[in-house]
C-alpha cells in the first residue's frame, strides 16, 4: 500500500522564515569601518572567498614551504646569536621555540637544532648563512603566493618585487623574534633583581607568566606583517587588522586543543614509530596555515566590500 505524503506548508515556512529573519538581522547590523556595509554582506563575501578560494590546497602549499623554511630560519637565527650581547639569549630562544611547538614534537627536532647551534658556518658572510636567508625568504614568498590566489585578490606583484618584499618581511619577522626574546630576558632579569633587593616578595613570581604576553604580541605582530605586506591590496587595511586578531585568537585555541589531542588521543608513534612525531608537526603546521588563510580572507573580504561600496557611490 502506498501513501501520498504532502509537504505541510507550516513546516516548510518556519525554516524559511527563520532564515529570512537572520538575513534581515544581519543586514541591519552595520560593521564599523566598512562605510555602512552590513554584517550579512561581510559574511557573504567571507564565505564566498573560503568556498571558491581553494583554501585547503593553498594551505597545503604554504605548510610545505613553511616546513622547509623552519630549519634555514633556525640556522639564520642561531648564526646571529653570537653577535647579540645578551647573556642566556640562546637558551631563552630555544625555550621560546620549544613552547611554540606542540607537545611531544620538539624532542624530535631538538637534535637538529642543537647541531645547527654547534655549527655556526663561519659567520654572517658564510655560504650556509646566505643560503638560509634565501630559503627563509622562499618560505615567506610561498605564503604571499598563497594569499594572491585568494578569490578576492585581483592585483598580483611581479616576481622580482615579490621576492624583495618577502626578503624584507622575513628579516623584519626575525627582528621581532629577537626583540621578543631580548625583552623576555630583560624582564626576567629585572624581576629577579627586584626580588633579590627585597623590593618585591617572592609571592610575585607569578609575574614571570607575563612573558607569554610578549609571545602573544610577537605572534600578532608577525601575522600583521604577513597580511600588510602579503599583497598589493594589503596596505589598504590597517596594520593591526581584524584578520590578525582572528588568526592570533584561533592559533592559541588550536594550540591548546591540538595539545590535548596529541597527549590524550593521538597514537602516531604507535603506528609509525619516531617518524610519527614529524607527522604531528606537519599536521600542526597545516592547521595553522588554514588559520592564517582564514584571517587573510577576512581582511580581503573587508577590502573588497570597501571597493564595491566606493564604486556604487561614485
Amino acid at each position: 500500500m502506498f501513501y501520498l505524503v504532502q509537504n505541510n506548508p507550516m513546516t516548510t515556512k518556519k525554516p524559511m522564515a527563520s532564515m529570512t529573519a537572520l538575513q534581515n538581522f544581519g543586514k541591519r547590523v552595520k560593521i564599523p569601518g566598512l562605510e555602512g556595509m552590513s554584517l550579512y554582506d561581510l559574511l557573504h563575501m567571507y564565505v564566498l572567498g573560503i568556498v571558491r578560494g581553494a583554501l585547503t590546497s593553498r594551505a597545503g602549499g604554504i605548510s610545505y614551504s613553511f616546513f622547509m623554511a623552519v630549519f634555514p630560519f633556525m640556522l639564520f637565527m642561531l648564526t646571529l646569536i653570537p653577535y647579540i650581547p645578551i647573556d642566556g639569549f640562546q637558551e631563552n630562544f630555544m625555550n621560546l621555540i620549544a613552547e611554540a611547538f606542540p607537545p611531544k614534537t620538539y624532542d624530535a627536532v631538538v637534535p637538529i637544532f642543537e647541531d645547527i647551534a654547534q655549527n655556526k658556518y663561519g659567520g654572517l658572510l658564510s655560504f650556509g648563512f646566505l643560503v638560509s636567508i634565501f630559503l627563509m625568504t622562499n618560505g615567506v614568498n610561498a605564503v604571499f603566493g598563497g594569499f594572491e590566489y585568494s578569490y578576492h585578490v585581483t592585483e598580483v606583484r611581479g616576481v622580482v618585487r615579490a621576492y624583495i618584499i618577502s626578503l624584507g618581511t622575513s628579516l623584519l619577522m626575525s627582528f621581532f623574534m629577537i626583540l621578543t626574546v631580548a625583552v623576555t630576558i630583560l624582564f626576567k632579569f629585572g624581576l629577579d633583581f627586584l626580588i633579590l633587593k627585597e623590593w618585591l616578595s617572592e609571592e610575585f613570581l607569578w609575574l614571570e607568566n607575563v612573558r607569554y604576553l610578549f609571545f602573544i604580541f610577537m605572534i600578532f605582530t608577525t601575522v600583521s606583517l604577513l597580511y600588510y605586506f602579503g599583497t598589493k591590496e594589503g596596505k589598504q587595511s590597517s596594520f593591526f587588522s581584524a584578520g590578525a586578531v582572528l588568526t592570533t585568537f584561533l592559533s592559541f585555541i588550536t594550540f591548546y586543543i591540538f595539545g590535548v589531542y596529541v597527549v590524550k588521543f593521538a597514537k602516531y608513534n604507535e603506528l609509525y614509530g619516531s617518524i610519527g612525531t614529524l607527522l604531528v608537526l606537519m599536521l600542526f603546521i597545516w592547521l595553522n596555515s588554514i588559520i592564517l588563510l582564514l584571517g587573510f580572507e577576512l581582511n580581503a573580504s573587508m577590502t573588497k566590500l570597501k571597493k564595491e561600496h566606493k564604486k556604487i557611490h561614485t
